[in-house]
């Protein structure tokens, strides 16, 4: 793989600590970004929305990644979809977004639920690379675990037993969908 620092067009540490051990190069968010208004319908615009603005704030020659992630739940026709980040309404933290889900799902028997990633890369020549991860699961009837964060507490994986924030971050990462998204970008980041 390039030697290089990776520009991810977000400003959350977190977001760039997780896809720095996920791609295992140095990660860094873009100084003053504003993220777009992401209205392009599916994760792979709202990525790449995220990565051209990115782009335009990284410094010359740097590669910029971008991703675009969510929930979807079967019983609720898909949603949240790529409103994920903002199910429920504005104001809500995480704590109430699971709180609304639960609540849309009531009772609901068919509990099946992917979460799905999609990475954007833009390389300084200004080609792009697009990978994608999927990881199914249910959602559990409440709240289980303290790591992780987003709808990591209601989410078990298949065939597991315990949700995502019941796992250690290393467990997670190895059966994530960012971490199965960065798995397949890892490859073709070496070309």
């Amino acid at each position: 793989m390039r030697r290089f620092v990776i520009r991810i067009a977000s400003t959350s540490v977190h977001k760039a600590a997780e896809l720095a051990r996920l791609l295992g190069v140095p990660v860094e968010p873009i100084v003053g970004y504003q993220p777009p208004v992401e209205d392009g319908g599916t994760f792979l615009a709202n990525a790449r929305l995220k990565a051209a603005a990115g782009r335009a704030l990284a410094p010359a020659g740097a590669t910029v990644v971008a991703d675009d992630s969510g929930l979807e739940v079967a019983a609720l026709g898909g949603a949240p979809g790529v409103e994920t980040a903002r199910y429920g309404g504005d104001g809500l933290d995480d704590a109430g977004r699971i709180a609304y889900l639960l609540a849309a799902l009531g009772g609901a028997s068919d509990r099946a639920a992917s979460f799905r990633c999609v990475l954007v890369a833009v390389l300084p020549d200004g080609r792009e690379l697009i990978a994608e991860g999927t990881l199914d699961g249910t959602i559990a009837a409440e709240r289980r675990g303290a790591a992780g964060f987003g709808y990591d507490p209601i989410f078990v994986p298949a065939g597991a037993t315990r949700t995502l924030a019941e796992l250690a971050p290393s467990g997670k990462d190895e059966i994530s969908h960012r971490g199965r998204a960065a798995a397949a970008l890892r490859p073709l980041l070496r070309r």
